[in-house]
Formats: structure tokens, sequence, C-alpha cells
């Protein structure tokens, strides 16, 4: 069994100018801790992921459409993004932080 970990997420000012940098924290068995650093989009993203995933946003600011739904998300908000759902980030300032836990979703490996 591994031991306790520690480290430090990186700063806002660490985001590339456009697009994403991931830095994964942890894994532990299929679940999955990473730190997204936004940097402009220069058009809309598209996701359909094959894993169950919450995200929160810890600094800076984006907007997602979600089932047809716009979210302005800002730091302390999060959503929860079951497998497969459909998503779009459509905006990102610069330095947004997110937290994202992508889960095994254990259920559907025994169905």
């Amino acid at each position: 069994m591994a031991g306790p970990r520690h480290g430090r997420l990186l700063e806002g000012s660490a985001a590339p100018p456009t697009g994403e940098r991931v830095e994964r924290l942890l894994q532990r068995g299929g679940t999955v801790i990473e730190q997204i650093l936004s940097g402009e989009l220069p058009e809309p993203v598209d996701y359909d992921q094959d894993h169950d995933e919450w995200v929160v946003v810890l600094g800076g600011a984006a907007e997602i459409e979600v089932d047809g739904k716009r979210l302005s998300m800002e730091p302390g908000e999060w959503v929860f993004l079951p497998r497969r759902t459909p998503h779009k980030v459509l905006r990102t300032g610069r330095g947004t932080s997110w937290l994202a836990v992508q889960l095994d979703d254990v259920d559907s490996r025994t169905r």
C-alpha cells in the first residue's frame, strides 16, 4: 500500500495562452484526480467521456453547456457529468483552474 502523498496545485499563471494544461495529481484504482488550467479557447470544445466526472472551478471563470443548458461556472461551483454526457466548454478565462475527479464506473464493468 502506498504511503501518504503531498503536493501543491499549480498557480493560474502556469496556464497556457490557449488550450489546456492537465496535471494528474493522483490515481488510485480507476479514480483519477487532475488539475486543469485553461487558457483562452479559440473555439468551443466538445467532450463525451467514457467515465463519470465531477468538476469544480477553483479559480477564474468558465461557461459550459450540458444537456442544452448554459452554466456559468465561478470558483466553488461544481458539476457532475455522468459518463457519455455530451458537454461543451464554451468559454474560459486564461488561468481558470479546475479540479476534476474521474470516477471508475464499476457498475458498467459488471453489466
